[in-house]
C-alpha cells in the first residue's frame, strides 16, 4: 500500500481557504496526481485542505469519493496552559513553535513516549491529542488491510492501493511520528513540508504478514517547480536573523 501526505496549499488562514498563490499551487497539484492511479481521498474537514483536495478530486473524477476525516484536522493543544509563553512561543499554543534553545536541551522530547509527558505538554492536553490520532490512523488502516501490533502491521489483506491524505503540517508530522515509532518534536522542528508538497510511505512486506512503513519521499514541490511558480514560505522562519520574513 501507498500513503501520499499532502498539505494544503498556501492558506488564508483567517477565511480558512486558499490564497490566490495557494489555488495556483493546487492547480499544479492537480496536474501531477492526476497521472497517478490513487484509489481513496481522505482529507481534513478544514476549509483550505478540502479545497486543495477538491482540486485533485475534479482531476481524478472522484469528487463524491472523498471523504472528510476529523483526526486530520490541523493539531492543536486542548487547552491553554499558563506559562506557554516561557518556550519562546506564540500565544497560541503550537507544538511545533518553540525555540530551539528550549526543546533541544531537554532529553525528554526525544523519546518516542517520555515526550508527551512533559509538564507543559500534559498541562495542555498533548498527549491525549496525540493518542486520539494515532488511534484514528490505525483504525483507518485496518480498513485497508493493515493492522497495528506493536511498531508493525499484520498484513490482513496485502494491497497496493494509494490513498491520499490531505491535511496541514503539524498534523502530518504527527502521523509520521506514530508510523515510524518516534517522538514527534524532532519532526516538527527540524522538518518542514511547504504548501502543497507531498510525502510518499510505502509498505514493505519482507516477510510475509509482517509490514513496516517506510518514506521514500518527503515534502516534494516538484510540481511547483516544473510549473513556474515558487513554493511559499508558509510554515518556515527566517533564514538569517536580519532578513524581513518571519521570526515568529
Amino acid at each position: 500500500m501507498r500513503i501520499l501526505i499532502v498539505r494544503h496549499g498556501d492558506p488564508d488562514y483567517a477565511n480558512d481557504t486558499l490564497t490566490e498563490k495557494g489555488r495556483k499551487e493546487a492547480i499544479l497539484l492537480a496536474e501531477k496526481l492526476k497521472k497517478e492511479k490513487i484509489d481513496y481521498l481522505y482529507t481534513s474537514p478544514l476549509g483550505r485542505a478540502k479545497d486543495t483536495c477538491m482540486y485533485v478530486a475534479r482531476a481524478l473524477r472522484k469528487v463524491s469519493e472523498v471523504e472528510e476525516k476529523e483526526f486530520l484536522k490541523e493539531f492543536n493543544c486542548h487547552h491553554q496552559p499558563p506559562d506557554w509563553q516561557s518556550v519562546g512561543a506564540r500565544e497560541r499554543p503550537v507544538i511545533w513553535d518553540m525555540l530551539p534553545k528550549y526543546w533541544t536541551e531537554k532529553p525528554q522530547m526525544y523519546d518516542r513516549a517520555e515526550w508527551q509527558r512533559h509538564d507543559l505538554f500534559e498541562q495542555a492536553g498533548v498527549g491525549e491529542a496525540y493518542q486520539y490520532v494515532g488511534k484514528q490512523l490505525d483504525e483507518l488502516l485496518e480498513k485497508h488491510g493493515y493492522v497495528r501490533e506493536g511498531g508493525l502491521f499484520r498484513v490482513k489483506k496485502p494491497n497496493t492501493d494509494t490513498i491520499a491524505f490531505f491535511c496541514h503540517f503539524g498534523i502530518e508530522m504527527v502521523l509520521l511520528s506514530h508510523l515510524f515509532q518516534v517522538s514527534p518534536i524532532p519532526l516538527l522542528h527540524n522538518f518542514v513540508a511547504l504548501p502543497t508538497s507531498v510525502t510518499t510511505l510505502y509498505t514493505e512486506e519482507r516477510k510475509e504478514g509482517i509490514a513496516s512503513f517506510r518514506c521514500c519521499g518527503f515534502g516534494d514541490c516538484g510540481h511547483l517547480y516544473a510549473g513556474g511558480e515558487q513554493p511559499s514560505f508558509s510554515a518556515r522562519f527566517c533564514e538569517v536573523f536580519d532578513s524581513p520574513d518571519r521570526h515568529d
